[in-house]
């Protein structure tokens, strides 16, 4: 059946009635006089709804300009990179082997530390973990110890991936992952999925964005890559055609 989609500016909802006279979607049919759609709540309905929310500004099918401009900000920056309860640290300690090896931090946020006993490291970043060994060490044990930490595992961290994807589920979030990274993980698009209209939810200070980003077009080298935060929810929807 021919299809009539006009997705431009304020002929938005136009493009609605006009797509669901001319579709299965909405099948029209008349009983005692009144004129009766039956529409099916699918991603085509949300759409719609989504277009006429937006003061008939334009259907929502191409990503808003300027997404790939959003930055993380310091503080979001700095809390997706802290060290939480169930990843796995390893410090260094220049050349005292037996104050060097792997943590898992535990749920207390805490690491059981050679010489300095229970050691609080949630929260920090590994850098400021690092801080606090070689200062600790410095009080009694070491003079100018040189100290690094670093992740080996991010588990405290995790990204949801939802919808047409191939095995949809919680993923551990790494540094810089990217939503391409993401659907990978997730095992790819299902042939039904819209990837031109990814949807993240992200929640941060008390807000909650809902960012539509074109997944293929970035893996075609048309649009820009975007990072994912700790906690983005990743969302697939059913094509619409």
């Amino acid at each position: 059946m021919r299809r009539h989609w006009l997705a431009v500016g304020p002929f938005c909802a136009l493009a609605g009635k006009v797509y669901l006279e001319a579709s299965p979607f909405g099948t029209m049919h008349r009983q005692a006089g009144t004129i009766h759609a039956h529409l099916r709540l699918t991603t085509v309905g949300w759409l719609l709804l989504t277009c006429l929310a937006g003061g008939l500004t334009g259907c929502p099918s191409t990503t808003p300009a300027g997404y790939a401009a959003m930055q993380l900000d310091q503080r979001a920056s700095a809390q997706a990179s802290a060290l939480g309860p169930g990843d796995e640290i390893e410090v260094r300690v220049h050349e005292e082997p037996t104050l060097s090896g792997g943590w898992v931090i535990s749920q207390a946020g805490t690491i059981d530390f050679p010489l300095l006993g229970s050691l609080t490291v949630e929260g920090l970043l590994a850098s400021q973990a690092a801080a606090m060994i070689r200062a600790k060490l410095a009080e009694k044990y070491l003079r100018n110890p040189f100290v690094v930490v670093q992740f080996r595992t991010l588990n405290s961290k995790k990204v949801l991936v939802l919808g047409e994807v191939k095995t949809p589920g919680r993923f551990t979030y790494t540094e810089r992952l990217s939503i391409v990274d993401a659907v990978t993980l997730a095992g790819g698009f299902t042939t039904l999925a819209e990837r031109n209209y990814v949807i993240v939810t992200r929640s941060e200070a008390g807000a909650t964005q809902r960012i539509p980003i074109p997944v293929e077009k970035i893996m075609q080298g048309l649009a820009a890559n975007f990072l994912l935060q700790p906690g983005d929810i990743v969302f697939v929807p059913e094509t619409i055609l």
